[in-house]
């Protein structure tokens, strides 16, 4: 776990997300999503919430299949008192997809495998020797009283077991520790109190295979020094060896952001599409831009990053519910995936409300997926479905 290496020949300094990108961000339909209904979003899982949901890999890129279903996981807590309070349950949960139904398939580790008291966003590829390797967030230490707010990045290795009418992850498989933040370059996510959107960054690891290279690589929302506290960035790492190391980051938004959360690559058409969710809340000022998917393309992994659309916003949520879906994930295939957040017509933020109020209004599950168009630095977006398929 290494402070990030001298590469300065081969990795350029990080594109910057400022105040002028923005300032050419308008409204239009090509980078709005659709209001979502209130039958638009069934619940998944009918006592947990669930939320940032992602794949689990082949080494191409594409969805893993078994037995003609898709396998995904994502976040979930007791759908239980104030929907804020979940970060603080969050367990990594194994779904599969099929047939137009989910199915739920548990916890993907056992009880107490992870080093930290809970489990944050993450990626996962499938192996060719049949094992999943699953890169996630360790927020916290397990065993701990009360949730603190460190953050690093954790690899495990299981055995993916499938056969007689069930599907899981070996949970006999180690937790290790790869990567943590530096301290220079980065700076240090080991805060003792805190709350989202107020915490420093070093989570959410995207797995990403360079097709030019073939070599490794993962993507971490993380945080760099700033005057102002404002100062979101996407990490690079890379392995070597079976080792990870830090690289500079790709992307900085100093005094414009707090947080670039769920970064991820895709490769289209030859383009380096760098892609990143945040909020309203976390810009500097707080409203400055709206919630929404936010992306940078470049021609090389390597860069130079410009901003999409000229003001880096793929999709925001709609003016008349700007807090309904968050955590997009844009998958190879452009189908662009997300959980139903906050249904708030009147725009009022709730995750300080009440508690009654903030759950009645929450969705807490799969949003319905959007697909994305490409063309060069230009995006538009189109509903691709209206409703996600029931749980099984």
């Amino acid at each position: 776990m290494s402070a990030p290496r001298d590469e300065s020949r081969a990795w350029p300094r990080p594109a910057r997300w400022t105040r002028r990108h923005l300032g050419l961000l308008t409204e239009a339909a090509t980078t709005t999503a659709p209001v979502i209904g209130p039958a638009d979003a069934p619940r998944v899982l009918p006592d947990h919430d669930l939320w940032d949901v992602w794949p689990v890999q082949e080494e191409d890129g594409s969805t893993c299949l078994i037995s003609g279903q898709e396998l995904w996981m994502g976040l979930s807590a007791p759908a239980l008192g104030h929907p804020e309070e979940r970060h603080d349950l969050a367990r990594i949960r194994l779904l599969a997809k099929g047939g137009g139904r989910w199915t739920d398939l548990g916890p993907a580790f056992a009880d107490g495998a992870s080093p930290g008291s809970r489990e944050w966003s993450g990626s996962a590829v499938r192996r060719s020797d049949g094992t999943v390797s699953v890169f996630y967030t360790a927020a916290g230490r397990r065993g701990e009283a009360r949730p603190t707010f460190g953050q690093t990045v954790v690899e495990t290795r299981p055995a993916l077991i499938a056969g007689g009418g069930r599907i899981l992850l070996d949970h006999r498989a180690g937790h290790r520790e790869i990567l943590r933040s530096d301290g220079r370059v980065y700076l240090p996510a080991d805060e003792l109190v805190g709350a989202p959107g107020r915490i420093a960054a070093f989570r959410d690891p995207g797995w990403f295979r360079d097709p030019a290279d073939g070599r490794e690589y993962l993507l971490i929302a993380a945080s760099v020094a700033g005057d102002d506290g404002f100062s979101g960035a996407v990490a690079l790492a890379e392995t070597r060896g079976g080792a990870w190391s830090l690289l500079p980051p790709l992307l900085v938004a100093e005094g414009v952001n707090h947080e670039l959360e769920r970064p991820h690559i895709v490769v289209h058409h030859g383009w380096y599409y760098l892609f990143f969710c945040t909020q309203r809340h976390t810009f500097h000022p707080a409203g400055l831009a709206p919630t929404g998917l936010y992306g940078f393309a470049a021609p090389s992994l390597a860069g130079p990053y410009e901003p999409l659309n000229g003001s880096g916003l793929v999709i925001q949520n709609p003016a008349a519910e700007p807090d309904q879906a968050y955590a997009w994930l844009v998958l190879p295939d452009l189908d662009v995936v997300s959980f139903a957040n906050y249904r708030s017509p009147s725009g009022r933020d709730l995750r300080h409300a009440e508690p009654a109020r903030a759950r009645a209004a929450f969705g807490g599950t799969i949003a319905p997926t959007l697909k994305l168009t490409l063309a060069g630095m230009t995006t538009s977006v189109i509903p691709a479905t209206s409703s996600v398929p029931a749980p099984g």
